[in-house]
């Protein structure tokens, strides 16, 4: 081993170090507090036997699963539906269509129960004219946020899936007069399976595990999230929240299991020899996916429409009259300090966490030699997606907050949420950098050796702007998704730093409905406009190298 690697070696044991602080030791400590007694005595099962032997606690196990596997069916079926839609189809407005099936990514999961109260309550505006015979607060209510939180994913995967898709199969499956349901049965739906098992698991785990939904239009139907958070937050019974926590991991374990086993199964079939799928001209099946696009979009939009209304009306929905008064936010959520606070909060997230992520897979991919060091890296990276936002939040209130530990200073801090939120949407932006970073050839680094550069220019006059696409799209992808967080941070923020997300459900437990879509208005219009100014970026990058290709 040279020298000249041995900076670099170090700088990834710190890195792995400061990862296992963050990961490995805060499970460690709820595990840990699972097994004992409320004096710190080792009780073993006996927490366990004590939850399932709770008519209400473990009746909480069944509510999830039953709530998860609704929306999981029905996000699942919607999902492929409007991929192959915008994939397979000629139908018309492709683009707005798209753009409309992302509109929950860009909001909390209890703005999309605030909008299902405007629209399905018992004053919404569904209800009201008669169309919604149904309780909206309970098991319907939470079946429907959790399929608007899960549809955008599901969505994503199959279209991912679709557009890399080989169209060979089907031109010889049209040569021999294959009828297009056939060819949807034994070409397109194996080709997915993959996606299909991946997309089951990553939606079940999500609304298995979310709590902004429940939290807003839950009602009394209790789910493990709610349990967690009554336990903790309202009993300050920490060692049931502990188990209710670990219950809260095995679908999400379970997933992570799954998607190791199917991506090492999963080999691309696609080659150079592969070509374009071609849609052929068939008016009954658009005008089908027409149909089904848009009773989503509208869906989807109208979410939107009713915090608008909700948000700039005098008293929904007795007064319609036009007011900003709703965005005098009411002191005790936080007025709009909390949404400043969420805007700092993001900004310090998506910095800290593009620049983590991105030193930290470019070390793990450019580092030779690294050994059992490299290899304990790379799986450091992606256990954060088995693990649930209240797991970690929860996890970090027992370790950061013991007075033993040196780091207990950061208890109470916005630094805490920054690194729970880093660590919660840690490993999709570490793929999209590893997927960056390969496509860089490796004999840069080779030269760089060769003429005795240091690694750390090579990494910032060569690998940082060949791949400031990927580093744009991570920032981007902290920033939206720590605007939005609920689950992650809610055991952790404090009452001189309350967030916009949080804000949210106290103003809705407070009857501030008005408030509360204002609120949502604010966090949707901040995360729009990130993105807007991410694609336009990217444009612009895009110019510029075209510019320089054309020149050259």
């Amino acid at each position: 081993m040279t020298t000249a690697r041995l900076p670099q070696l170090l700088v990834l044991f710190i890195c792995v170090v400061v990862f296992t602080t963050v990961l490995i030791l805060p499970m460690f400590s709820l595990f840990s507090k699972a097994f004992m007694g409320k004096t710190g005595e080792f009780v073993g099962f006996a927490n366990y036997l004590t939850y399932f032997n709770t008519p209400t606690l473990s009746a909480s196990v069944l509510n999830t699963i039953d709530i998860a596997a609704w929306a999981t069916v029905f996000s699942v079926t919607l999902g492929f539906l409007y991929a192959y839609a915008l994939l397979r189809t000629r139908i018309w407005g492709k683009t707005f269509f798209k753009y409309a099936a992302l509109i929950p990514i860009f909001i909390p999961t209890v703005v999309h129960a605030l909008g299902l109260v405007y629209l399905f309550g018992k004053q919404g505006v569904v209800t009201r004219a008669g169309f919604f015979p149904f309780e909206l607060y309970g098991r319907v209510g939470i079946i429907l946020s959790e399929i608007i939180f899960t549809f955008p994913q599901a969505f994503l995967m199959f279209y991912i899936a679709l557009e890399f898709s080989d169209g060979r199969l089907y031109e010889a499956a049209d040569s021999m007069g294959v009828s297009g349901l056939k060819k949807l049965l034994r070409i397109t739906l194996p080709e997915l399976k993959f996606t299909v098992i991946n997309a089951v698991f990553v939606c079940f785990t999500l609304a298995f595990t979310d709590f902004g939904a429940p939290k807003v239009i839950g009602g009394s139907f209790n789910v493990l999230a709610t349990d967690i958070y009554k336990q903790v937050a309202g009993q300050f019974n920490f060692n049931m929240g502990a188990v209710v926590g670990t219950l809260l991991l095995i679908p999400a374990v379970a997933s992570f299991t799954v998607d190791r086993l199917v991506n090492s199964q999963n080999a691309s079939t696609l080659n150079a020899k592969a070509t374009s799928y071609v849609t052929k001209q068939s008016h009954p099946r658009d005008a089908f996916f027409f149909l089904v696009c848009s009773m989503v979009s509208v869906f989807l939009l109208a979410l939107v429409v009713m915090l608008f209304v909700g948000g700039f009306s005098e008293n929904y929905p007795y007064n319609l009259s036009f007011t900003l008064k709703n965005f005098v936010f009411n002191a005790s959520a936080g007025g709009m300090g909390s949404f400043v606070n969420s805007v700092f909060m993001a900004v310090l997230t998506a910095v800290f966490g593009t620049i983590f992520v991105f030193v930290y897979a470019y070390l793990l991919e450019k580092t030779s030699r690294g050994g059992a060091l490299t290899k304990y890296g790379k799986l450091l990276s992606v256990l954060p997606l088995a693990l649930p936002g209240m797991v970690i939040g929860i996890s970090f209130i027992f370790f950061f907050n013991s007075s033993a530990n040196p780091l207990n200073f950061i208890y109470g801090t916005v630094a805490i949420l920054v690194v729970a939120n880093v660590l919660h949407y840690f490993s999709v932006p570490f793929l999209t950098a590893t997927g960056s970073l390969k496509k860089l050839d490796k004999e840069f680094e080779s030269v760089s050796d060769s003429m005795n550069v240091p690694r750390w220019k090579t990494f910032l006059r060569v690998s940082v702007p060949l791949s400031l696409p990927a580093i744009l799209e991570i920032f981007m992808y902290f920033f939206v998704n720590a605007m939005i967080t609920v689950s992650a941070v809610v055991f952790l923020y404090s009452a001189k730093f309350k967030i916009a997300a949080i804000a949210i459900t106290h103003m809705e437990e407070a009857g501030n409905f008005g408030q509360a879509a204002a609120m949502s208005l604010l966090i949707l219009g901040i995360n729009v406009c990130v993105r807007i100014a991410y694609e336009a970026a990217i444009k612009a990058i895009q110019r510029r190298k075209a510019k320089k290709e054309k020149v050259a």
